[in-house]
């Protein structure tokens, strides 16, 4: 099993019917991270999506569905912040020069032993202790998503 942490970026495209190209690579790695039970995300994951989902300017998504999205990414064990969770953050900061938000969610990705984190917003290829490969699904070197078990 290989565990992939997916930042809020990816599963707003999934629903961003605006990029379609961008929504058709998000919904494939979703499907196939769902399908093979390997998807990880944070509490601070989930409260992005909703607020992004949510605005009037961004997705303009009803509530309601809003609200299923995160119920049925309850299932990908998501990591609520703790003061251990902070130490590590912290420490991503201070090694890897990563925004607060970005720090937090690279110590989610780790405590979660995921070797891959799905993010738009971080340096693409980029390698976190040795244990961890930041991937831009949109970008042209990126790895396609697992196939069905």
């Amino acid at each position: 099993m290989t565990p992939t942490f997916v930042d809020t970026n990816i599963l707003a495209y999934a629903r961003d019917r605006r990029a379609h190209a961008k929504q058709v690579v998000a919904e494939g790695w979703l499907s196939a991270l769902a399908r093979r039970r390997e998807g990880r995300i944070s509490t601070q994951v989930l409260i992005e999506y909703y607020a992004v989902a949510t605005h009037p300017q961004k997705l303009d998504l009803p509530a309601a569905a809003a609200q299923a999205d995160c119920r049925a990414l309850q299932a990908w064990e998501p990591v609520a912040p703790d003061s251990e969770l902070f130490d590590s953050a912290w420490s991503m900061q201070e090694r890897h020069g990563f925004s607060w938000w970005d720090a937090l969610i690279v110590a989610a990705a780790l405590r979660q032993d995921c070797s891959l984190l799905l993010t738009e917003d971080m340096q693409h290829g980029l390698v976190v202790d040795n244990r961890l490969t930041l991937v831009n699904p949109f970008a042209s070197d990126a790895p396609l998503p697992p196939a069905a078990p």
